[in-house]
């Protein structure tokens, strides 16, 4: 499971509203499974369909994360036209087995959350419980 708050939520909402038509992305951070930092970042790829960080930004986000004494929980990325489960690239490209693959879909009228564990090619779907 992990914990998030609705202002993140919303956050992660609005910075997929904002990106269309293109995937967003970002990392999720905090500590013992509790998000409490959202750090958007930029997807290089500038496609609706796949999505790259840039790796310096990506740098900045883990040392600043690191100084405020927070472990990097979660990335996140957008599906602006799918639903939020891992697509077959996602899964692919899912490196690292300690974090959680958070996908926020715009597929329908209302935006959609949902949380999963990728391990060696297997999908887990997560529980996100929101905390306040």
């Amino acid at each position: 499971m992990i914990n998030i708050s609705q202002q993140i939520i919303d956050q992660m909402f609005d910075h997929a509203k904002n990106g269309l038509p293109e995937e967003i992305c970002g990392y999720l951070a905090g500590t013992e499974r509790t998000v409490t930092r959202h750090f958007p970042m930029t997807n290089i790829d500038h496609s609706p369909e796949h999505f790259s960080f840039d790796p310096a930004e990506q740098f900045q986000v883990v040392r600043t994360a690191r100084k405020e004494g927070l472990v990097l929980l979660a990335n996140y990325h957008s599906h602006p036209a799918t639903p939020a489960r891992p697509s077959q690239e996602d899964i692919r490209l899912a490196y690292d087995p300690e974090i959680s693959y958070v996908i926020v879909s715009l597929a329908a009228e209302l935006p959609d959350v949902k949380s999963f564990i990728i391990r060696n090619g297997e999908v887990e779907k997560e529980e996100i419980q929101i905390i306040q």
